[in-house]
């Protein structure tokens, strides 16, 4: 797996994106700049955009108005081809779990050994060595979440959108999974990760964008967001509160 530890840092920008549907607003985002080490995770209640903002940042939607820049230049197809992104259900092919990551590999040019080689390093990486021949979709979730992220770190993506992985698996999973985030992140893959989970948050944000209506009310790092939310609609999310 390539080490990006000793590059230079990815540097993502959303300047004045905006969409709109039927007069309601989904997203304005006058700036917004991703630029320092470690994980970026975006919370905020339903419906806040994070999701949305996600694709936008990964190029899948584009904003009515506005741009998302890669290291200074409008994100182009070159720069989408060092990204992958993970999403909430994860989207796996009818063939085994080793032959999922195969896929991938081929698309790289790698020889027969080398695919080999690599594939026996993600599913170590994963845990999911026993489960080599099993038919992908006859994974559990937690299983299936895992070979979805470990299939998209074998593109050896700069940077890896993750949307919500965790969601609707046990603790035992989500530390799992978890634990691949970070180690991605020490490599020096830039990770941007949408989750509900203020936990999780503590354990693996280095910075947080807090969202709201659509709109970014509050972005910072991780200790200061978390210990001293500048913003009320932060404030009441942190606390448990049910905001919309």
């Amino acid at each position: 797996m390539r080490d990006l530890a000793s590059e230079t840092s990815v540097v993502l920008e959303a300047v004045g994106l905006r969409m709109e549907r039927n007069g309601k607003t989904l997203l304005d985002v006058p700036q917004l700049a991703l630029n320092g080490p470690g994980p970026t995770l975006i919370l905020g209640p339903n419906g806040a955009g994070k999701s949305l903002l996600l694709r936008c940042l990964h190029g899948l939607i584009r904003a009515d108005k506005g741009r998302v820049l890669q290291d200074g230049s409008v994100l182009s197809a070159d720069h989408k081809a060092r990204q992958a992104m993970v999403f909430q259900q994860p989207v796996l092919l009818r063939r085994s779990v080793a032959a999922n990551l195969d896929f991938v590999l081929k698309r790289q040019g790698l020889s027969r050994s080398e695919r080999k080689q690599r594939i026996e390093e993600l599913l170590a990486e994963g845990g999911l060595q026993a489960k080599a021949r099993q038919n992908a979709r006859s994974l559990s979730g937690g299983e299936a979440q895992r070979l979805a992220i470990l299939r998209a770190l074998a593109l050896t993506p700069e940077t890896l959108f993750l949307d919500e992985p965790t969601s609707a698996l046990d603790p035992g999973a989500t530390q799992m999974i978890e634990s691949i985030v970070m180690r991605a992140s020490e490599r020096g893959v830039r990770i941007v990760m949408v989750t509900h989970d203020v936990g999780q948050a503590r354990r693996l944000a280095a910075d947080i964008v807090m969202m709201q209506g659509g709109r970014i009310v509050e972005h910072g790092s991780a200790k200061r967001v978390l210990e001293a939310p500048q913003c009320l609609a932060s404030r009441q999310y942190l606390a448990g509160w049910l905001v919309t």
